[in-house]
């Protein structure tokens, strides 16, 4: 996997940090936790998209682009990464935005990742819950192209091949870290949604022969749709950096039970998990994602999935600007 012959641009404040949860870990009294901080890859506040955008940024630059559209829910980590990365580099971005949330109040649809956009120069592109996003992307990119502009089209996560490089890169900053503190990870939990961190992750960790089993706590889809959109892309990548076949089905697993009544939307689990990581950790987690991988690997753990002794590690993929579009909701849940 010689990843160099890839072009791209270096936003992200790599290697993020790899750091033991001594105090949850004495809480959860069972394996010893870590947590790799993507929260903390600088561009735009941070996140695990910046990886993705380090690739695909570079691809647009190459192919003469002077503007980017991706598409995203209104409180988009990715659309705001995307808008920063544009801000950088000087291009025109457009960002067409879902209201998957029917009831979303005030503070929801104008604070959070939504005010940054704003403030990051993007252009915003707001559709109905439901909307063929795809369609929408394609429409908004032929207005571009009327007005004399050269637009390059990014998924929603940023999750292709090219995008999913920025994780398989992730797997050899992992190990290294990993041999250079001397601890042996048993196993890697984390967020899963458009499916290219996981599937960067596993291309990256099969590839490297690691042996840590990955599980992606989904936010969205059902864990069969999910292993399924998930896999095709790792059958993707693995092309694409010339791994063939090298990835076994086996090595694509999802876990759905804490997604709660759906994407965005709060969870008991998720508020407790939250508080739980910022009073013993001070460390913030996000609504949408993280809180909800975080609640699934805390009761992971309480029901016996890993023993005393293991090396359990856990992935922040950011969005902490989230947070502030739910401020009622967690009004209510630190005050419990």
């Amino acid at each position: 996997m010689q990843l160099a012959r890839f072009p791209r641009l270096r936003f992200a404040h790599l290697p993020t940090p790899l750091e033991r949860l001594d105090r949850l870990t004495r809480l959860l009294d069972g394996p010893t936790i870590w947590i790799k901080r993507d929260d903390c890859t600088g561009l735009g506040l941070g996140g695990n998209k910046t990886r993705k955008l380090e690739y695909l940024m570079a691809d647009a630059l190459a192919q003469g682009a002077d503007a980017v559209l991706t598409v995203g829910a209104v409180q988009s980590n990715h659309a705001r990464q995307t808008a920063a990365a544009a801000a950088r580099l000087g291009l025109a971005c457009h960002l067409v935005l879902e209201a998957r949330i029917d009831h979303a109040d005030e503070v929801y649809s104008r604070n959070g990742n939504i005010l940054l956009d704003r403030m990051l120069g993007a252009r915003l592109h707001e559709y109905p819950a439901g909307t063929d996003m795809a369609g929408a992307m394609a429409e908004v990119a032929d207005q571009v192209r009327r007005a004399g502009g050269r637009p390059y089209l990014i998924p929603g996560g940023g999750s292709n091949p090219t995008g999913a490089l920025g994780y398989v890169n992730f797997a050899l900053e992992l190990m290294a870290q990993a041999t250079e503190q001397g601890v042996a990870f048993d196993h890697l939990i984390h967020a899963t949604g458009s499916s290219g961190t996981q599937a960067g992750i596993v291309v990256g960790l099969e590839g490297l022969r690691a042996g840590i089993p990955v599980t992606g706590i989904t936010v969205r889809r059902e864990r069969e749709d999910q292993e399924r959109q998930v896999m095709a892309l790792v059958e993707a990548t693995a092309e694409h950096v010339g791994i063939k076949g090298a990835v076994p089905r086996s090595a694509v697993v999802a876990n759905s039970d804490y997604v709660g009544p759906g994407y965005g939307q709060p969870t008991p689990g998720m508020l407790a998990a939250v508080k739980t990581l910022a009073r013993e950790e001070s460390i913030l987690l996000d609504p949408v994602y993280s809180g909800k991988a975080m609640d699934g690997l805390i009761d992971l753990v309480r029901r016996g999935s890993f023993r005393r002794g293991q090396n359990i590690l856990f992935v922040h993929t950011g969005g902490q600007a989230a947070l502030f579009a739910y401020q009622p909701t967690l009004d209510r849940a630190i005050n419990e």
